[in-house]
This record gives structure tokens, sequence and C-alpha cells, in this order.
């Protein structure tokens, strides 16, 4: 998800460890998508969510 997100977005991505299958993502200090229980965001909804936040902070 840290490829596509660089690749779609054109950000630059921090990744750090958590535990087993977690996923948060965020933008700034906002977090605008995460796992919730076992499914994993969609790929072009997380992207959405991500330029979204972008924008909304340019």
């Amino acid at each position: 998800m840290a490829d596509l997100l660089q690749r779609e977005c054109g950000v630059e991505v921090n990744r750090v460890k958590g535990s087993i299958q977690e996923l948060s993502v965020q933008v700034g200090d906002q977090v605008v998508a995460r796992k919730k229980w076992f499914r994993f965001p969609e790929d072009a909804a997380l992207v959405g969510v991500v330029k979204q936040a972008l924008a909304a902070t340019a």
C-alpha cells in the first residue's frame, strides 16, 4: 500500500511498525483510513481519501 500511495499520490510514505495486520494511514496528524476488522481498504478508496486529505491541507 505504501508503494501505491507513493505512485498514485506522489507523496513520501513513512512506515511505522505496528501490530500484526495493523494499518492506519495519516495525512499530517489526521488518520484518514484504517483497517476494519479483517478488511483492508480497497486501493481506489484509499487513494481517493488520501488525495482528498492532501487537497484539504494545500
